[in-house]
């Protein structure tokens, strides 16, 4: 299967990127944007899909401080 992992800070944890994006917007014309976050996108093939969520917390993913989505793209 094909998958998809969108990993991104937990709620209430600092995001250094999404706040330097945040402050940059303006200067590019861009009002009205707030609360930015920059996570990070992992596309994968798996055979076996059981094994994803662990293969996030194990590596992919800091739990202490990362939230993360697995999205099945295709069987």
């Amino acid at each position: 299967m094909k998958a998809r992992v969108l990993i991104r800070p937990k709620e209430g944890i600092l995001d250094p990127q999404g706040k330097a994006v945040e402050r940059a917007l303006p200067a590019l014309g861009f009002e009205g944007i707030d609360n930015v976050r920059v996570g990070r996108l992992v596309e994968l093939e798996a055979d076996d899909p059981a094994h994803l969520e662990s293969l996030c917390e194990k590596l992919l993913a800091n739990p202490l401080i990362e939230d993360f989505e697995i999205e099945e793209i295709e069987a």
